[in-house]
């Protein structure tokens, strides 16, 4: 059974989904992989290594298309690939399935989408399948250096004969695991690191790390509200929300560096920094916004742009940063990619009640099978299309 790979059809992305080491991890479950001609050069993996893997090479996208039973993508695939799709085939990558426009394509070919960014994130087995958590940790340290480098003086406090260099006050907003990573590496460039998120129990995390925590007086009872869901599934208050606002603000205005990661999967992003913030920002400051290719945390981002306001703030539309570190990235990708499949081998057995000697929804290849359980809580959660059908919850 062969899992295919096609080259990127964007051109700011240079991962790529299936790598060279993850093809020697497939081989060994039984999965034969085709990979398009150059699908791999932009994060430095040739052709000559992915045949040295085992994988055999394609010179077009539709050749890999027709003789895959897997196709493995990083985004969604493009319409012409779409258009060569089969009845029966699975497709597995990063989707964007609140927003993809091809998911009634899909079920209409019969074909088993699985978008990868819906993986229940709390199932201790699902862990290593995490493409989110992945990739964000990079993009927190990558977002970092860009800043860095965006930035007009140094991160660490420098005592010279001429005087003394005082150390970047950088702000992180949103503390998931690429705000985590930002913190980290601001630190250990030598920047004083202040942080806020609207989950209270990030506090420690943030602290942990030699972080500042932002903190908005909260009443007992949201108090009380927040521990008993550890943060996470806690609706503050109209109040809190603007008091946290007036903490934001007055903290962007002293910052040398803002960093915002705040993403939700299928949504755009929350608008965390206004125009009236960066009206009383330092002329030379720096916001990189992570979430510029989702519609932005900060007011006037341009996706892959660098813009610069009228009191010399710039702000860094940062809309694909992992593309950045394509080789790690596509690395971390690919094993999360390989986990996920392993999961779908159906088992060597078959089942003595069936009519055909088959389990239900078994899809037999030449020298192994794949089973499909829209029951399982991880193969349920991701099958965005699936017999036919978009199964994919409006939110």
């Amino acid at each position: 059974m062969k899992i295919g790979v096609i080259s990127a059809d964007i051109a700011s992305e240079h991962r790529v989904a299936i790598t060279p080491d993850a093809v020697k991890k497939l081989s060994k479950l039984g999965f034969e992989v085709v990979i398009e001609s150059g699908a791999g050069q932009a994060a430095y993996y040739s052709d000559e290594m992915y045949q040295s893997a085992g994988a055999s090479i394609a010179k077009s996208g539709m050749a890999v298309i027709t003789q895959s039973k897997i196709i493995a993508t990083v985004h969604d695939l493009p319409v012409d690939a779409v258009d060569g799709l089969s009845s029966g085939q699975i497709v597995v990558g990063t989707l964007d399935p609140y927003r993809n426009t091809q998911l009634d394509t899909y079920a209409a070919k019969g074909v088993t989408a699985f978008a990868m960014e819906l993986l229940p994130r709390t199932l201790s087995r699902a862990q290593n399948m995490d493409i989110l958590s992945s990739q964000a940790n990079l993009a927190g340290y990558k977002a970092v250096l860009l800043a860095a480098n965006e930035y007009s003086r140094p991160f660490p406090m420098f005592m010279t004969s001429a005087g003394t260099v005082k150390p970047a006050k950088v702000v992180i907003l949103g503390v998931g695991v690429a705000g985590l990573q930002a913190i980290a590496t601001a630190k250990r460039l030598g920047a004083v690191v202040e942080a806020s998120d609207l989950r209270p129990a990030a506090k420690e995390q943030v602290e942990s790390l030699g972080g500042k925590w932002l903190d908005v007086p909260m009443s007992e009872e949201e108090s009380e509200k927040s521990k008993a869901t550890g943060g996470y599934a806690w609706t503050p208050s109209e109040q809190y929300i603007k008091d946290q606002a007036a903490v934001v603000d007055k903290a962007l205005s002293n910052a040398d560096i803002v960093i915002t990661t705040a993403q939700i999967p299928g949504r755009q992003a929350p608008r965390l920094v206004h125009q009236a913030t960066l009206d009383k920002m330092k002329a030379g400051s720096v916001l990189i916004d992570m979430a510029a290719g989702t519609g932005g945390n900060v007011e006037g981002s341009v996706p892959n742009e660098t813009t610069t306001t009228d009191n010399g703030v710039r702000i860094v539309g940062a809309a694909n940063i992992p593309s950045m570190l394509a080789a790690q990235s596509s690395d971390l990708y690919a094993n999360n990619l390989v986990n996920f499949i392993a999961t779908l081998i159906a088992p060597t057995a078959t089942d003595d009640n069936s009519e055909n000697g088959t389990t239900k929804n078994e899809v037999t290849g030449s020298d192994l099978a794949l089973q499909l359980d829209m029951e399982d809580e991880i193969q349920g959660a991701l099958a965005v299309t699936h017999d036919n059908q978009v199964r994919l919850a409006k939110r």
